[in-house]
């Protein structure tokens, strides 16, 4: 490709509605191009550079035995009535009608679909295991696009569904789903990490998240450097640190005017936060629900969602707290009998807490549990942080930012069950067939890997996705020795097979085309200039690297062709 016939043009303005380095770099350079909130379409270096990760993710998909097929986006609501996954998504599904008035879905995802599928194909355990899979356009109603392709509204995705008789049969699928995903960021040259994780609204029990490291991730991963313990924020247990244990005493109401905060109570008493006990209100499908969780810990929402087994949890309003009789800043579970109430376990993990007295400006000290209030559960719901224990070891968790770039689950047979997907076994018995499924965002891939991949003056492209392998750039075109050589060069390399963008403007200076290739990232850039010309050399630099080297005219083809197999 000539850079005169891209359509796509380089910006030399920053993009101010960019938020994180992929988006500003992605528009910068031409990449894609906004439609409206959430939704881009993708210009020729962009496609280019999708093609090739769609093209590595179907290599290791058919090798882990997958067949591809391609399911509609379009899918009648009663499906997702019929799994009730329409109030587990609620506002992200975009709905329609038809002409006739039909409730219809753009899908987010394709589980219903592919369920139906091999309930009309198998039928005998002879017929598994099976591994269906899709690269297809999604939709998600996102409250908050961001950051480019990395939440988006319309996006492409591979979708891979896995159909097993049994849980050592799953098991196996799982495990080489895993390895076929190791295998792609391998290739696709990114080096992301494999940890548990929430399987949210698609379901199921098991999961885990291919996280690919980077600053400006939105998800917290936190690893243990001993055992190797691995999981997101959502999911993550741990060892929260232990306070002193003391005798239980006796309660005592106490005067605190004005204070509000966890914070003010262990300012004004004079104690650490994790002496004090904190409540936290929500609305779990429209219930006001009481959460209770040591004052130094946060509580995390995924978790106690999981636990009342709601589809919808927010914090409850102000109007709701009030109708609850609730007093904010000064509540706490002790004589509570009208709503539900959860605790975290880290309440056992302490004595003689300062609590709210469920009246203004009064807290209650030397609370314990359960000598002086109950609750309804009592289980993990802390959000585990950075320098909390090792669940499986005690080791102090460190905790890193990225961006997920895949999530794999074990569905089990919620799916068949409820759509009917049965087979005969080996005994002539009819039995429910057991579900995986695993995503890819390959959007979203592409955007963290130039999260990851970027320096101050562009992008910095892995090899096996960059656009174009070359970027040439050709100084002083109007000399028509150095235009020749130019054009030459340009025409081996793509005899070699070797994917050149080259940069024949003529009314550009050089240091114009410079940024632009230190912008595009391409990871390698050749240069062809009278004076190189004079030393019969042509200018070889690879992105990564400070210093260019001269290589010979005759020998830089070949130089080029073992850069790139290496």
């Amino acid at each position: 490709m000539k850079f005169s016939q891209l359509i796509s043009k380089t910006m030399r303005t920053e993009p101010t509605e960019a938020e994180t380095a992929s988006h500003r770099l992605m528009l910068k350079a031409g990449m894609v191009h906004q439609v409206a909130s959430g939704v881009y379409s993708y210009l020729p270096l962009a496609w280019r550079s999708l093609r090739k990760i769609e093209n590595i993710i179907r290599q290791e998909i058919d090798a882990a035995g997958g067949q591809e097929i391609r399911m509609s986006v379009l899918q009648p609501m009663e499906l997702w009535e019929e799994t009730d996954r329409r109030s587990a998504f609620g506002d992200n599904l975009f709905t329609l009608e038809d002409r006739r008035g039909r409730p219809m879905v753009l899908a987010p995802t394709h589980e219903e679909v592919v369920t139906n599928i091999v309930r009309a194909n198998v039928q005998s355990y002879r017929d598994l295991p099976a591994v269906l899979y899709q690269i297809q356009t999604k939709f998600r109603d996102e409250p908050r696009p961001r950051a480019g392709l990395i939440r988006v509204r319309e996006f492409d995705m591979k979708d891979a569904y896995s159909f097993d008789a049994d849980e050592e049969s799953l098991e196996n699928s799982y495990q080489a789903m895993a390895q076929a995903y190791r295998n792609i960021y391998e290739r696709c040259g990114l080096p992301a990490l494999m940890v548990e994780a929430d399987s949210g609204a698609i379901g199921g029990k098991d999961s885990h998240e291919f996280i690919l490291p980077t600053p400006s991730g939105e998800d917290v991963v936190l690893t243990c450097p001993k055992c190797g313990y691995a999981a997101n924020t959502e999911k993550a247990g741990g060892v929260v640190p232990p306070t002193q244990m003391e005798p239980p005493l006796a309660m005592e109401e106490v005067s605190t005017p004005g204070v509000k905060t966890i914070a003010g109570l262990s300012d004004y008493l004079g104690i650490p936060q994790s002496s004090t006990l904190k409540a936290v209100f929500y609305s779990a499908d429209g219930d006001v629900v009481f959460a209770t969780i040591r004052g130094d810990l946060d509580v995390n929402e995924v978790k106690l969602k999981n636990v009342l087994h709601c589809h919808d949890l927010r914090l409850a309003s102000q109007e709701e707290v009030g109708a609850a009789g609730l007093v904010p800043g000064s509540a706490s579970p002790i004589g509570l009998e009208n709503m539900k109430r959860v605790a975290d376990e880290s309440i056992k993990s302490g004595s003689n807490f300062a609590v709210g007295a469920n009246k203004s400006d009064a807290h209650i000290i030397n609370a314990n549990y359960p000598r002086d209030f109950q609750v309804d559960i009592l289980t993990d719901i802390s959000l585990t942080q950075e320098g909390h224990g090792c669940i499986r070891c005690g080791t102090p968790l460190e905790a890193t930012r990225g961006v997920e770039v895949g999530h794999i689950f074990k569905l089990g047979t919620f799916f068949s069950e409820t759509l009917g997907a049965y087979f005969l076994d080996r005994e002539g018995q009819q039995r429910p067939i057991i579900m995986g499924c695993y995503g890819i965002g390959v959007g979203r891939l592409l955007a963290a890997a130039i999260e990851q991949n970027h320096d101050d003056q562009g992008i910095v492209f892995p090899m096996p996705i960059a656009p174009y392998q070359v970027h040439l750039v050709g100084l002083n075109l109007a000399d028509a020795e150095v235009a020749r050589a130019a054009d030459d060069l340009y025409e081996r390399l793509w005899q070699e097979g070797i994917e050149t963008l080259y940069d024949d403007r003529r009314d550009e200076a050089a240091g114009v085309k410079f940024n632009d290739a230190d912008l595009l990232g391409l990871p390698v850039r050749l240069v062809i200039s009278p004076r190189n010309l004079r030393q019969d050399s042509v200018e070889v630099k690879e992105r990564r690297d400070k210093e260019a080297t001269m290589v010979p005219v005759g020998e830089v083809v070949g130089r080029i062709a073992r850069l790139i197999k290496g």
